[in-house]
């Protein structure tokens, strides 16, 4: 079969379907509700593979989402960050991905990133010192949020004082998520006029490196100097790059950081256990990548037929939607998986995704995370949620976008 190309009419194909596959009521609830859990694994029991739209599957359990993940012939979905570039190495497939990826993966290794604790501690601190004596804040606007957004303006090299602006860019790039009272076409528009912000900034911000005597040292100077098969990168490639390298840096973290406090808030008896030992946090961030699974889902391409382990052909030309909150729930894999278990090993759960596409900053992301709950739960180890605040969970990364937490 020929390979079949992908253009920015598919991409809108692939936003529509997602804007139809969450106006199903279940869907929908699981990605608004602070306890998706129990629908999700009423799905893996009950509807493993469905047809939601025309040509489109749904996939829940975890042997047949490694399977689609690893196979030759099923492509990343989602390419464009709402331009006709692709986001690298996102976007990419086949030898054009596992050469950026080659380029890359090296910067982001758990050894890289390491060194960059401290500063993240910093930085939590600092958000933490400007409420902890007031009792109360909103944790996903005051600190999850604005935490993983600093950081990555510190590795990029970019001004502190464009934080807002970053921010800002973030909320216009929520455009392929179900946003309520927001019709597609507004995301879609939203999602453009934030792409063509980031192009612009980082357009001024590489013309200005350009005219220096000296490359700084910092992610961005390193990728101008940066060579894939012997050639250095391209303005474009490097613009790629960096709009991918932003959405995952700023959104991710943000949401996974707001899921961990919320449910830490409603489950008092764990919140207490890692408040008295900090040894318990990286397998705690574990289990709740798995438990919570703040990035839901994602989409792949089907580019000739295929037969799953679970019996279902596919046919090429086909979309499958990849539930990582579904999979991390399956049985087949996980001990009572409706459990959290803070001690939880081995803990195979798929949240940063998995297989050719698996998330390039995982070992940064995890890194910030175990950071960041230390640095709270170290100045406030003692929080709930607001009495009479009503959680609502929305979007892809999951969050609540609102979380109002009070302490003595």
């Amino acid at each position: 079969m020929a390979k079949m190309e992908f253009s920015l009419e598919d991409q809108a194909k692939v936003h529509g379907y997602s804007q139809a596959a969450f106006a199903a009521p279940e869907l929908l609830a699981a990605r608004t509700s602070p306890e998706p859990q129990p629908m999700y694994a009423h799905l893996i029991e009950r509807c493993p593979v469905r047809a939601i739209a025309p040509d489109v599957f749904s996939l829940v359990r975890m042997d047949d989402i490694l399977y689609v993940n690893k196979h030759p012939h099923v492509e990343q979905a989602s390419k464009y960050l709402g331009s006709n570039r692709p986001a690298i190495p996102l976007g990419l497939d086949g030898e054009e991905h596992r050469k950026y990826r080659r380029l890359l993966d090296p910067v982001f290794t758990a050894r890289r990133v390491e060194p960059l604790a401290p500063q993240v501690r910093g930085l939590a601190d600092r958000l933490i010192d400007g409420f902890a004596e007031a009792g109360e804040v909103d944790a996903y606007r005051t600190w999850c949020e604005p935490l993983p957004s600093t950081i990555f303006l510190s590795i990029m090299g970019l001004p502190m004082d464009d934080l807002a602006a970053f921010l800002h860019f973030k909320d216009l790039t929520l455009g392929n998520q179900i946003v309520e009272g927001v019709s597609s076409e507004e995301q879609a528009r939203r999602r453009v006029e934030g792409v063509t912000w980031i192009q612009e900034y980082f357009t001024r911000d590489l013309d200005a490196r350009e005219r220096e005597p000296s490359t700084r040292d910092d992610m961005i100077g390193w990728l101008m100097s940066a060579e894939v098969d012997g050639h250095q990168l391209s303005r474009e490639d490097v613009l790629d790059i960096l709009g991918l390298l932003m959405i995952a840096g700023l959104d991710t973290v943000a949401a996974s950081l707001a899921c961990f406090l919320s449910y830490f808030a409603r489950h008092p008896e764990h919140r207490a256990r890692i408040a008295a030992d900090h040894g318990l946090i990286p397998t705690a961030v574990e289990e709740l990548m798995r438990f919570e699974s703040p990035v839901v889902d994602g989409y792949r391409l089907v580019t000739e037929d295929l037969t799953l382990p679970s019996g279902v052909d596919v046919p090429a030309g086909s979309y499958l939607l990849i539930s990582w909150s579904g999979a991390n729930l399956d049985p087949g894999h996980f001990a009572d998986p409706l459990t959290v278990d803070l001690e939880r090993r081995p803990n195979p759960h798929i949240g940063f995704a998995s297989g050719f596409h698996r998330c390039l900053g995982s070992h940064l992301a995890r890194m910030e995370m175990r950071v960041a709950l230390e640095a709270w739960h170290d100045r406030i180890p003692d929080y709930r949620i607001r009495p009479g605040a009503d959680l609502v969970y929305s979007g892809n990364p999951r969050a609540p976008h609102r979380l109002p937490l009070v302490w003595p």
